[in-house]
């Protein structure tokens, strides 16, 4: 193996154990890495990334096995290596960055104790030094407060920030190997732009080699030397970035590239569904909502868009009664809401539903998925037995998913299948409002384009409305009528569709707008120079 090879995988096979049987998961597939070099793997949901990513690690899930092949990492088979041997290399020499950050920290622990803890264990570095390189991390890492934002613990901070900090707990013990999964996924694109251009900065300074797993091609084309396609647990190709973006062999490949192709017409309406009026709101002392009104017309979609803490979640949470207005109030078919969860009838809460964002934290991991989906069946409208069984199935089918999920775990799940299990329990409860918190942005864009697909037909079908939180402006082009941007708790512009996305635009719009990565490899450097922004180079 050559000097300059950090990982060489061969052959490597892994099976999977569902439905009472061994299934394949990942096919025999090969991979190389250099040292320093950054490859990015893609693919759809389900396509084994993932599940490839951790192996490179030496490392499979419960429920999975490795049948084949080897996986050389600085001279050692990570496959045959002893359990004892590959956790000495774990948190230090070969860190991962999953793609929820909310389900992987621990609750009790402060976030710095976190951050250092397998640097400081292993001794790597004294405490006071792993802090200070801690506090340089978070700050490259675009985190408010860097010198304290350590002291705060899991729940304290955003889900975009959390994702940050574990990426600079990834780095903390200055590895060989990182692998990234999805980890700007839940960031809004301005700061996805400064996360992206840290991360690629860190790699490079520190010479570790990063094996970057993502849906978005845009963000894989800043990160990586090469691109390495999978689908159904196969290499479909694999080339140097720019010849693949420009260049792509197989015709897989190529209908990746030539997704969304979405574009829904918007239509003026009167017809007012759901409206949130003058609207305060505030965490503690922290006022967070500044006088915010938003309508949604019956039937149609409203897109909220905007920065992390602009405001889009917290105003949700307001809709559905999870945080009382201090100020203001919501109408829902022209009746005013009690503000608070707990004053509203079930009747209320069964019209009114929430998608949330990350998957991982909102399914009970103990539940089945029939279980999951059967709840609000028999909560909301009394199904059991037989009739909940065949509603569920009904339901799953909705949402493309065999009968052969019911009685699977969420830990069974690959991520895009997670979110179309909360779509399917928001859709048992037989809602008219669906408030949809970033639901498609850890799909990869062929899922996406299917679920956008069914929100639509949905909404057709049955008359849905849905306010759509996301940053990902292709999905409000594809999906919205009329669009709410938000910045700092205010809304400073709506209007429709066709007029917000359309020149001239408002300074903050157009920062917004400019931040969408773009499939050019030089995108982000250009972006980030023209902005005179740290790590242009």
């Amino acid at each position: 193996m050559s000097k300059d090879i950090l990982l060489d995988v061969k052959g490597l096979k892994i099976e999977g154990y569902s439905d009472e049987k061994w299934n394949p998961i990942i096919k025999g597939v090969d991979l190389q890495l250099r040292k320093g070099e950054v490859l990015g793997l893609i693919g759809e949901s389900g396509a084994g990334k993932s599940t490839l990513g951790l192996a490179a690690m030496g490392f499979v899930r419960a429920g999975c096995r490795i049948t084949a092949g080897s996986a050389m990492f600085d001279g050692l088979d990570l496959v045959t290596a002893p359990e004892s041997q590959k956790r000495a290399l774990w948190g230090t020499h070969l860190t991962y960055v999953a793609q929820s950050a909310a389900a992987s920290f621990n609750p009790a622990h402060k976030l710095i104790d976190q951050t250092i803890g397998a640097t400081v264990r292993d001794g790597i570095q004294p405490r006071a030094d792993a802090e200070r390189d801690a506090v340089k991390l978070y700050d490259s890492l675009m985190l408010p407060n860097p010198e304290t934002i350590g002291d705060r613990y899991p729940h304290q901070v955003s889900g975009g920030q959390l994702q940050r900090v574990m990426t600079a707990m990834a780095m903390s013990s200055r590895p060989k190997l990182i692998v990234f999964d999805e980890p700007t996924t839940a960031l809004d694109v301005t700061t996805q732009v400064e996360v992206l251009l840290a991360m690629r900065k860190a790699v490079r300074e520190h010479g570790a080699a990063a094996i970057y797993i993502t849906h978005d091609l845009a963000v894989v084309a800043q990160m990586a030397n090469r691109i390495k396609v999978l689908r159904y647990g196969e290499e479909v190709e694999e080339a140097e970035t720019r010849e693949m973006l420009s260049n792509p062999q197989q015709d897989y490949t190529k209908s990746l590239w030539s997704v969304r192709a979405l574009h829904k017409e918007p239509e003026q309406s009167e017809d007012i569904v759901l409206s949130v009026n003058n609207v305060d709101a505030a965490y503690g002392k922290v006022k967070v909502l500044h006088d915010v009104s938003i309508a949604l017309p019956r039937g149609k979609t409203v897109a909220i868009v905007g920065e992390s803490g602009s405001g889009k979640s917290t105003t949700a949470r307001v809709m559905t009664g999870l945080l009382p207005p201090s100020k203001g109030s919501v109408t829902f078919n022209s009746e005013t809401l009690p503000n608070a969860l707990a004053g509203r009838t079930k009747d209320q809460l069964r019209r009114i539903q929430m998608i949330y964002q990350m998957a991982d934290t909102a399914m009970n991991p103990r539940q089945t998925v029939g279980e999951i989906i059967g709840r609000p069946l028999e909560f909301y409208h009394g199904l059991r037995g037989r009739a909940q069984d065949d509603k569920v199935v009904e339901l799953l089918h909705d949402i493309e998913l065999s009968e052969e999920f019911i009685d699977r775990l969420p830990s069974e799940l690959s991520g895009g299948q997670k979110q179309r299990i909360c779509i399917a329990r928001a859709l048992a409860a037989e809602p008219e409002v669906i408030i949809c918190d970033e639901v498609t942005s850890a799909l990869d864009q062929i899922v996406q384009e299917g679920i956008l697909k069914l929100l639509l037909k949905l909404q057709k079908e049955k008359g849905l409305s849905y306010f759509f939180i996301t940053h990902d402006i292709a999905v409000v082009e594809a999906i919205s009528d009329e669009i709410v941007v938000m910045n700092q708790g205010q809304v400073v512009e709506q209007g429709l569709k066709t007029q917000v996305l359309n020149p001239p635009f408002p300074d903050y719009t157009e920062l917004l707008l400019s931040s969408v990565p773009e499939m050019d490899p030089d995108w982000l450097t250009d972006l980030a120079q023209k902005r005179g922004m740290a790590g242009a180079t």
